[in-house]
This record gives C-alpha cells, sequence and structure tokens, in this order.
C-alpha cells in the first residue's frame, strides 16, 4: 500500500527519518516502548519494512542534487554531509502547558501591504 522512495544519506545511528507531514497523512502511531511505527491501512496494521534495491545503472540512482530546492541552493549545501549535529549541552526547548491557549494580542503595527500577507499567509 506505500511505495516510497528514499535517498541514502549518511545519518550516524539513524535507520531512516520520515517526516511529520508523512506520519500524520496515514495517521501512523509510534510506539517508544516498542521502538515501532504502525501505520494503519484499511482496518489493517503494517510495520514498516526497510530493504535496498540493486540499481544495475547508476546513472539513475538518487542524488541530492535531484531535489528541486536543493538543486535551486546547490551553493549552500556541503558535497558531503556530515550526518546529525552533535549532541549538544543544552539542548533548546519550550516546555507547554497542556490545553492552554494562545496569547490573544493584537500584532504590533504593519505597513497595509505587510498586514495583507499577514492575512494571506494566516
Amino acid at each position: 500500500p506505500f511505495n516510497i522512495d528514499v535517498m541514502p544519506v549518511e545519518l550516524g545511528s539513524f535507520d531512516v527519518i520520515i517526516g511529520m507531514d508523512w506520519l500524520a497523512k496515514y495517521y501512523a502511531l509510534i510506539v517508544c516502548d516498542e521502538k515501532v511505527v504502525r501505520i494503519p491501512y484499511e482496518n489493517k496494521v503494517y510495520l514498516a519494512q526497510v530493504t535496498s534495491k540493486k540499481d544495475k545503472d547508476k546513472s539513475e540512482e538518487k542524488r541530492l542534487e535531484d531535489v528541486p530546492i536543493v538543486r535551486e541552493f546547490l551553493e549552500v549545501f556541503p558535497k558531503n554531509l556530515p550526518g546529525l549535529p552533535p549532541a549538544r549541552q543544552v539542548e533548546f526547548q519550550i516546555h507547554l502547558v497542556p490545553g492552554a491557549a494562545p496569547v490573544a494580542r493584537a500584532p504590533y503595527r504593519l505597513a497595509p501591504a505587510e498586514m495583507q500577507e499577514l492575512s494571506t499567509q494566516l
């Protein structure tokens, strides 16, 4: 039911990184203590299986440069990706209060064009 093309990238200790958009789209359930991701589909539950395929023609192999946004800003990407950043001594996080609503406050004064853009984006 799910056919996903992925690109191999050195990720250190991670096997794969799945985006939140994809997980939300398929209502995936992450079970941390079992270290599994369950994906419901047509009243069944699937477990992900990662396999590699052998390409006979290396010219068809996916490359990072094939991603449109990467191609557009190629000069900012290093030739060899260094992997994930090292663990920091202090990790930044924001603790949210469950059920708390966002602060209802008027934004600072904007020019009419900026206000129109803000209205469009919200």
